[in-house]
């Protein structure tokens, strides 16, 4: 299994559940050095989620929001989630390789809680993107 590379721009997170169930909802990746330092700083909201890659820790200092932060191993599986409030420093997880960020409260309702596995579609092979479940 060779290391997956993702480069900056939108995509598709899909929440795989328990039942098999699918969730989609709209990604921006930040892989460069400079879309993960800016990340979510100067919004006010976001439509879906960001993924930080390669990240294993979060800070949001100088953020306008709350954020659900999920830490991910390198196979996406869900190891961690917290809810951050604006000012805090996030401790690093050890087996933690990616962050996963979104408004505060939104990861519940689309199933990311520990053990829980997601996918990441690029942007191309994500059309018909949207918040909602998949048929």
């Amino acid at each position: 299994m060779g290391r997956r590379r993702w480069r900056d721009g939108a995509g598709v997170l899909v929440v795989v559940g328990p039942d098999g169930e699918r969730v989609r909802v709209p990604l921006e990746v930040a892989s460069s050095y400079r879309a993960r330092t800016k990340g979510l700083l100067g919004r006010d909201s976001v439509d879906g989620a960001m993924l930080l890659t390669p990240a294993s820790g979060v800070h949001t200092f100088r953020m306008r929001m709350g954020i659900d932060v999920a830490y991910l191993d390198r196979r996406l599986n869900v190891i961690a989630v917290r809810t951050m409030r604006p000012g805090r420093l996030g401790l690093p997880r050890l087996r933690a390789r990616h962050v996963l960020e979104a408004e505060a409260g939104a990861m519940g309702g689309w199933g990311v809680r520990v053990g829980a596995r997601v996918e990441v579609v690029d942007g191309a092979a994500g059309a018909g993107r949207g918040t909602g479940r998949q048929d």
